[in-house]
């Protein structure tokens, strides 16, 4: 399949001897979600910046859609979409000028602008506030709008960065929801997100970047098998914890878990559940509760990384990088 998206030792450094990017290799498929996972600071937003023609590499090369980002910067915009975590969007224009004037920034026919305006907003849900302003809108409205405006002109590659931070769990939801839409309609999706269980959720594969360089990268299954087995924990009745982890230390390693409960390694995988509560049976013990834990992108990214997504160095580390100049300003692109 082709790629969508792709890099060779791209790099961005800024003056100071900051290196936000460090030469990383990435490739993303037609047709493909790919989640973009790092810390604060990690180098994902100078990535985003410099695939969307907003910021000059210093070094490698990249192509989106089949166009260089630095050599053909015009042919990279006119191929994609980006709704970016701050949405620029006038408070004192309506929903439905707003996307008519996105249309008219890329060039579209007025009718062919109008049309695709209104089929837009109804598909976001924002048909009825279209003759609102923005600035009444809602957190969740003003997304959903920032998406559409992003599809007015059918981009082959869409980028979104961190789409639903902030938004309620069922302003979330719709906008999962609209993104598998379109991804199933084939448009392909790079996302940032801030929000591991949106990443496991939606994307087919999942990178990690940290301190510039790449961390990992596979599908979200195959990381988190990767960093640890499936595990057990038991609650055991009548105070028999002690007998409980005799029994279980057959099976694999056993460690305390919250609350007082005890918990053993699934090296087999769940088939070993059987055998683990026949076993117990068998030493008349009887069982509170049971619960397999599978690992999760958390564990992913904290053994990835060795830190959390809210690191205050990183934080730092992201303010460098935001100070950095050489920013290409966007315009729209010539026809």
């Amino acid at each position: 399949m082709p790629a969508a998206i792709e890099t060779h030792a791209l790099a961005r450094s800024f003056k100071g001897d900051v290196v936000a990017v460090a030469g990383i290799d990435l490739e993303v498929a037609e047709g493909e979600i790919y989640a973009f996972l790092g810390p604060n600071g990690a180098g994902k937003t100078t990535t985003v910046r410099m695939l969307t023609t907003l910021l000059a590499p210093t070094g490698g090369r990249a192509s989106v859609a089949g166009h260089d980002v630095a050599g053909e910067a015009d042919a990279v915009r006119r191929s994609i979409g980006v709704a970016l975590q701050e949405a620029a969007l006038d408070p004192l224009m309506t929903g439905r000028e707003l996307m008519l004037l996105q249309a008219t920034l890329h060039a579209l026919p007025r009718a062919e602008g109008r049309r695709r305006a209104e089929a837009l907003l109804e598909r976001v849900d924002l048909a009825d506030a279209a003759d609102r302003r923005v600035g009444t809108y809602s957190g969740g409205m003003r997304r959903r709008l920032d998406l559409a405006s992003a599809l007015v002109h059918e981009p082959a590659v869409l980028f979104l960065d961190e789409p639903t931070t902030g938004l309620d769990p069922v302003s979330r939801l719709t906008i999962w929801e609209e993104v598998q839409k379109l991804n199933d309609a084939g448009t392909t999706v790079f996302l940032t997100t801030q929000y591991l269980e949106e990443a496991d959720r939606l994307a087919d594969r999942v990178g990690i970047i940290d301190r510039g360089t790449m961390a990992a990268e596979d599908t979200p299954a195959a990381l988190k098998a990767g960093i640890r087995d499936p595990r057990l924990e038991l609650t055991i009745a009548d105070g028999g914890a002690d007998r409980a982890r005799d029994v279980l230390t057959r099976f694999g390693e056993v460690a305390p878990a919250a609350d007082g409960r005890v918990s053993v390694s699934l090296g087999g995988g769940r088939g070993q559940v059987a055998a683990i509560v026949r076993a117990l049976d068998d030493a008349g013990l009887m069982m509170d509760s049971l619960d397999v834990v599978e690992p999760t992108l958390d564990d992913v990214f904290v053994a990835k990384t060795g830190r959390g997504l809210d690191d205050q160095r990183a934080r730092e580390q992201e303010q460098r990088e935001r100070s950095g100049d050489e920013q290409l300003v966007v315009e729209p692109a010539r026809q």
